[in-house]
């Protein structure tokens, strides 16, 4: 079975199209009716919140209490470069011709 989707931004009218099983639309459309919303809208509000979840855990960075103590302490204490770093720079710096 063939679904399509027109988006949610009506000035593009952009359209996702997929295909899914019979129990599948019928799960979807269960689910739909349940949150009083059309097939349409609750796939794709389903979608983009999914979406979002998965990009925030990929640019998010979440650490314990004792490394974001560490960060912050090494943000505000840097150490002093080692000479790969100091040559890094100087390699960057003739690089941009600076």
């Amino acid at each position: 079975m063939q679904v399509s989707i027109k988006s949610a931004d009506k000035a593009r009218g952009a359209r996702l199209e997929a295909r899914i099983s019979n129990e599948q639309k019928a799960l979807f459309q269960q689910a739909a009716m349940l949150s009083t919303r059309t097939l349409s809208e609750f796939v794709v509000a389903s979608a983009q919140e999914a979406a979002t979840r998965i990009i925030e855990a990929h640019e998010t960075i979440r650490l314990e209490r004792e490394d974001q103590i560490r960060f912050v302490q090494t943000l505000l204490n840097p150490p002093e470069p080692n000479a790969r770093l100091r040559q890094a720079a100087r390699q960057y710096r003739t690089m941009l011709g600076v």
